[in-house]
């Protein structure tokens, strides 16, 4: 159980704002987060720093993940709807799984069950 737990770590960091409700697992509002270290994302690794999550309008699940505060880092990021439940409870969160030295982006939930999970991931 230990050695399955050190390998799938799943963080997560509290949005410092949120504004709305989701509805149909697609993230419909732009949620600011802060994340305190470095990861992974479509095989891109982004700094740690603050962030912004919001719909791009191409898709329900094509998210648009953009550095703020001089961080320029963005990336558009594929979902798809999660399964299971919000690992924060029911407040807004990201998830990331950490395999070896680096975390990995996973999920994006906005609600208890309310989730999209990074496709391919």
């Amino acid at each position: 159980m230990r050695s399955l737990l050190s390998r799938s770590i799943v963080l997560a960091v509290a949005f410092l704002g949120f504004a709305g409700v989701t509805a149909n697992a697609a993230v419909t509002d732009t949620l600011e987060v802060k994340i305190p270290f470095a990861f992974v994302v479509n095989g891109r690794t982004f700094p740690a720093g603050q962030y912004r999550v919001e719909p791009t309008g191409m898709s329900s699940t094509v998210l648009l993940l953009r550095g703020e505060k001089g961080n320029h880092a963005a990336v558009f990021v594929p979902m798809l709807p999660a399964g299971g439940h919000d690992p924060a409870g029911n407040v807004p969160a990201l998830s990331f799984t950490h395999n070896e030295n680096q975390y990995r982006l996973s999920s994006v939930w906005e609600s208890g069950t309310d989730g999209l999970s990074v496709a391919g991931h």
